[in-house]
Order: C-alpha cells, then structure tokens, then sequence
C-alpha cells in the first residue's frame, strides 16, 4: 500500500528545503516570501528500503493574511484526513508563534502519528534551544538542519518505523484497478454503472488502515478489486481546495492500484489537471488505460474519434502506447470494453519474456542498428535480460552505457513494443555496464 506523509506548517519554516531533501528534487520555487511556494507538491522518496510518498501542503495557501491563516488550517486538516504520518515543521530561529500553537493542537487532537522536526538547527546552541518546542505536546521531536541535512538521519528511521503494517489479511490476489480524473469528469456515475444495481455480487472490504474501499468485482467472468477512494465521508469544508485534493486523492488512489483508468471529460478535451494525473500514474509506474467520458454529449462527424484520440496521444507524448476507450456513463455505451482493456493491460504488464527469447529477438535488430559510436568509440551492446521488478524493466549489457542517449533508449523501447505486447504499460530499459 502506499504511505503518505503530508508536511504541514506556517510559511518560511523551510516545509520546501525538507521536501526537497526528502524526495532529492529541486521541483520547489523556494523563496523568501512568505506562501511563495507555487508547485503542486508531490514526490516519491525512499529510506531504509521502505519507499513512501511526499506531499508538502506549502504550494497550497492564497496569499493574503486573513485568509492564509485560514487555508493553512484546512490544508492541516486535509492533510490530517488523507496522509498517514503528518510531519510538522517548526523553525527554531523564530521559536514558538501563536500559529504553531494552533497547529499543535489540531494535530494533538486527531490520532493520527505527528512528527514534529525543529528546522535550522545548525549549531549546538540551537540543539538546546530546539528543546522549548516540547511545550506544544508533541511527543516526537527531531532537530534538524533542512539545508545541511543534518539530523535528517534520525528523523527518517522513526519516520519510516512509524507506518502502518498492512493487515489486510481478506484481500485476495486480484487486480486492483482506480478510476482517476478531474473533479466532475463522471467518475463516481461510471463506478456505479461498473457494479450496477447487482449490488449483491459486490462486497466492499475497507482497507484496514486506509480509507481505500475495495469492491470486488465478480460477475461476467471477471474478478478483480475496483479501488474506490471516495471514502464514505462526505466532506462539506473542502471545496475551497478542491484542486489540493483531488492531487492528495489520485495519489492515494494510484498507488493502491495495479492499472488506473484516467477519466476525461469530452466536453472539456485534455486539460492541465489532466496531464498532471497521467504524470502522477506513470511516476508510480501503474498501467494506464485512458477512458474518454460523456462522448454520448459530443457532436460526431466522421473522424472525430480519430482527432480527440490523436490530441490525446499528442499531449502524453512520447508516451502513446496505451489503450483509449470512448465510454458513456450514462448510456453504458462501452463499458465493458474498459473493464476488458483494463485486464489485458494487467496482464501486459505481468509479462515475463524469456532471456533467450529477448536475445533472439532484440539482437539482430540491434546489429542491424547499432548505438551511434561517441568520441570515436563503438559501442556493443551484448546481452539484454528483464529484471523482476514490479513494472517491465530490461536491462541491456553493453561496454560503454554512459554513451547511450536517449533516442537510442526509445529505438529499444519501441523494438520491445513491436515484438511484444506492452500497450498501457510503461517500459524501463536500463544499460549496464557488462
């Protein structure tokens, strides 16, 4: 399952430096201003072999006083609400303000595990002095120098300690496929035509620690797990930030999935929010079916199929191996064909291939057009072989990997489609050093 922590706090504490360490990106606009982080955040981090998702709630506050205060408080219950560890920053150089207090006591009173880290803590006066921030009532704290890295350390093994095992014993090995998309898109009216009134075949398990529902699905010769991350609370104050949460919610929906079905809205083409969704699904490395919604509502001539699926593929370039359904929520009109889509693309992406095979295969091809030689120097590749990664993966041997660009990387991706089924899936292909 996947972990979220979500980084809270009041602007200028450094939530963008912490996250950047954390994820080893530069993706934040840091600057000194307060509320100037502009970038959705999102990104994935690794320590200790456990490997868990970053969200930092800073990009999220409109900035003018009154209100700030006011989105950053339900940025703190957002975050309180989706992620599973909350990991809240305080700055020692200004020391404790009214607004921590206010932030220590929302997340005192949710149950949910806090870690509290006091940034710029980069001498040894300020180990001392980081100590006063126990007064909030938070028992974990961590001093911790953002910039320098120092203490980060200690604070990612408890971190990490800290997530929920999984117990979900009753889940079986089925695949887990999501509907994703935009706010609106039709993707709660789609989940019901899926399961339909048969609600009898349909068994919700909630996930133990999470508040994914899987629904399984089992009629038609089909079996497998719809992951539904609506929860079954309904919200009332997070309209204002419909935008951070429908982010927080694809996150949580994608990485407890196999194969995420994005949902877009014909009436509306490709948008922004869109293309960042389908980015968050190839990040996490799922299969992807994309599904055209609401097509009953568009005016038809001949073609029209032909140009939004060419726009489509347009925009996710240079990725366009992946299946496009045009499905009617409302009429049923091809639904079936996305659950069937659905299921080649998980088995696509199980696909083992023989290292003989491979070799048999690949290699002419690659004698026909070898790498391009750089500085003079020809570059063999000898063998190639598929890891037993979750996600396809091929690793080619080869004296000088270094050398090998990515055009090249794409001809022995686009080889691998053209001989085997990979549609939906996304394909690694790593060099290694013979």
């Amino acid at each position: 399952m996947g972990n979220i922590v979500a980084i809270v706090g009041r602007p200028n504490v450094g939530k963008s430096t912490l996250f950047n360490r954390l994820t080893g990106t530069r993706q934040a606009i840091v600057n000194e201003e307060a509320g100037v982080t502009r970038d959705r955040l999102y990104g994935k981090a690794f320590w200790n072999g456990v490997d868990f998702s970053v969200i930092d709630t800073g990009g999220y506050a409109t900035n003018s006083d009154d209100i700030f205060e006011e989105a950053i408080r339900r940025q703190v219950l957002i975050a309180i609400e989706e992620a599973d560890i909350i990991v809240f920053v305080v700055d020692v150089v200004t020391g404790i303000t009214d607004y921590d207090e206010g932030v220590a006591d929302v997340l005192r009173r949710s149950e949910k595990p806090v870690l509290m880290v006091v940034n710029k803590v980069d001498n040894n006066e300020r180990i001392t002095e980081s100590s006063y921030f126990y007064s909030l009532g938070l028992e974990h704290l961590y001093p911790i120098s953002a910039i320098n890295g120092a203490g980060t350390g200690e604070f990612l093994d408890k971190l990490v300690s800290m997530f929920p095992k999984d117990e979900n014993e009753q889940e079986l090995d089925l695949p887990k496929f999501t509907i994703v998309g935009r706010p609106n898109a039709g993707k709660s009216s789609i989940i019901n035509a899926f399961i339909g009134e048969e609600r009898n075949i349909v068994t919700p398990i909630s996930g133990t620690t999470r508040d994914s529902i899987f629904t399984r699905y089992n009629k038609f010769g089909h079996d497998f797990y719809l992951v539904d991350t609506a929860g079954l609370r309904k919200k009332s104050k997070v309209n204002e930030d419909l935008e951070f949460y429908s982010v927080m919610r694809a996150v949580r929906a994608i990485e407890n999935s196999d194969v995420c079905m994005l949902m877009i809205d014909a009436t509306r083409g490709f948008e922004a929010q869109d293309q960042k969704i389908f980015n968050l699904i190839q990040r996490n490395k799922k299969g992807i079916v994309v599904l055209v919604n609401k097509w009953d509502l568009i005016e038809k001539d001949t073609h029209t199929v032909k140009k939004f699926e060419a726009m489509v593929r347009d925009a996710m370039a240079p990725y366009t191996d992946f299946p496009i359904v045009f499905t009617s929520a409302i009429t049923k009109q091809r639904i079936h064909k996305a659950i069937e889509e659905a299921l080649q693309v998980y088995e696509n992406k199980e696909t083992k291939i023989t290292t003989s095979k491979l070799n048999d295969t690949l290699l002419p091809l690659i004698d026909k057009f070898p790498p391009p030689s750089t500085k003079g120097k020809f570059i063999k590749i000898k063998y190639v072989t598929q890891l037993p990664t979750q996600s396809p993966t091929f690793a080619f041997f080869c004296n000088l990997p270094q050398y090998i660009k990515d055009p090249y990387k794409r001809f022995l991706e686009n080889k691998i489609r053209e001989n085997w089924n990979f549609n939906g899936v996304q394909v690694n292909i790593v060099l290694r050093k013979k």
